[in-house]
């Protein structure tokens, strides 16, 4: 005669369950999504507006700053323009064409950015775009 099973008592299956790791997984995956920040590192600038304005972002973008105090940072560490130079002209021997984003804050003098362009230049740099802000309005 067969046995009659318990009521309650269940044979336990073979192997692992995945469901709950996959779960806790894609619980991390949207956590890591929302925290990580897609801009551009640097410095805080108050930027210029713009009526229209593109985004030049890519990932093997150089972001170089210039701060109010006429200050330059490339990717949010403070360098010289000599610095600056040597900096850009390794990165073009291992990429010869990628990008470079010019920040320049509202308040800082012009001739500060343009010394960054005229590097830009001699360096042979042609992706080169300027950030601005949008209007509001």
């Amino acid at each position: 005669m067969a046995r009659a099973k318990r009521f309650g008592i269940k044979k336990r299956e073979k192997g692992i369950n995945v469901t709950p790791f996959v779960d806790v997984l894609l619980v991390v995956l949207v956590i890591f999504i929302l925290t990580s920040n897609a801009s551009i590192p640097g410095i805080q600038v108050n930027l210029p507006k713009a009526s229209s304005s593109m985004a030049l972002e890519r990932p093997k973008t150089k972001a170089i700053t210039v701060d109010n105090n006429g200050q330059v940072f490339l990717d949010a560490y403070p360098v010289s323009l000599a610095e600056l130079e040597d900096r850009l002209r390794t990165e073009k021997a291992l990429t010869p064409d990628f990008p470079v984003i010019v920040r320049g804050d509202a308040q800082v003098q012009y001739a500060r950015v343009v010394e960054v362009l005229d590097l830009l230049r001699r360096i042979d740099l042609n992706q080169v775009g300027l950030v601005t802000g949008k209007v509001q309005g």
